[in-house]
């Protein structure tokens, strides 16, 4: 069985992304609402508790948060990301010099409810197609400027991901099929140009273009909005092909009401949108205490 390891984001990704959003937050004077307030010498203790069920991400985004603020903080995780939680778990414990904690809170909850909520989401629809060999995955639908910690959130909620970017595969889609004159002219363009380790994906919405796939070749058929009773044709049609199936990805109305039907017809890969652009925030608050 092949080990599943759990997704890790670079530190120096890490500190680039906070360090971004801290200076955004603190804009040209600071936080002068707890300079204004707090003595410098004042210490304070805080506790991070999920106030809802679901699953923890961003952990690592958090912790940088207060440790650019002041490296002074000290951040403890009682939780891992990844982890599925209830109600009242305690995530975190904080301390240190007060004004620091304060004027890190924000950047710190806005990444950890965002993500844990992605993760949450995601989590949910992994879950309803877990009795199958289907895996969910998202899509370059991101918020700009967070794709890469919002991809990292999808692998902690049990998601895949599809490409990044757009230089790290060939998704050839309708527009460019049509550019290209057609199905097959795309196809052999793409195979001429791209490097033997980058992957070729073609995308199609009728069994006739499906077809044409089949007998050119891609790495991976994307099957756009296609109901359960066309996916399970394209599944058999993919059987049946004589120099061996490809891989098969489902999107297009994905969402919770149709993914397990989706999911049982046999594709590799099921794609949606909605588990980084729709999911809620899952409500994570923080309480202080003078320490």
């Amino acid at each position: 069985m092949t080990h599943a390891y759990l997704p890790e984001l670079p530190q120096l990704m890490v500190e680039e992304q906070v360090r971004a959003a801290l200076i955004e937050d603190l804009g040209r004077a600071g936080d002068i609402t707890s300079n204004a307030t707090i003595g410098p010498e004042k210490q304070a203790t805080a506790e991070m508790n999920s106030r809802e069920e679901g699953v923890i991400a961003g952990l690592p985004l958090a912790a940088t948060a207060f440790r650019l603020i002041d490296p002074a903080i000290r951040f403890e995780a009682l939780v891992a990301d990844g982890a599925r939680v209830e109600p009242g778990t305690l995530i975190a414990r904080i301390s240190g010099p007060a004004r620091g904690l304060l004027s890190a809170e924000r950047v710190a909850l806005n990444y950890l409810m965002h993500l844990s909520g992605i993760a949450t989401y995601t989590a949910r629809f992994a879950d309803a197609i877990a009795h199958t060999e289907a895996r969910v995955t998202c899509t370059r639908k991101t918020i700009p400027g967070l794709r890469s910690v919002e991809k990292y959130a999808v692998r902690c909620g049990g998601g895949s991901s599809h490409r990044y970017g757009l230089d790290d595969a060939i998704l050839i889609k309708d527009n460019h099929i049509a550019v290209a004159g057609g199905i097959a002219e795309a196809l052999r363009a793409a195979k001429a140009f791209a490097g033997h380790l980058v992957r070729i994906e073609i995308e199609v919405d009728t069994l006739e273009q499906f077809a044409q796939v089949l007998n050119e070749g891609a790495d991976v058929c994307l099957l756009d909005n296609m109901g359960p009773d066309m996916l399970r044709q394209a599944v058999a049609m993919n059987a049946a092909r004589s120099g061996g199936p490809i891989k098969l990805e489902a999107s297009g109305n994905v969402n919770l009401d149709t993914i397990r039907a989706i999911a049982e017809t046999g594709v590799d890969y099921i794609s949606t949108s909605k588990i980084t652009m729709a999911a809620p925030t899952l409500d994570i608050g923080l309480d202080m205490a003078i320490g």
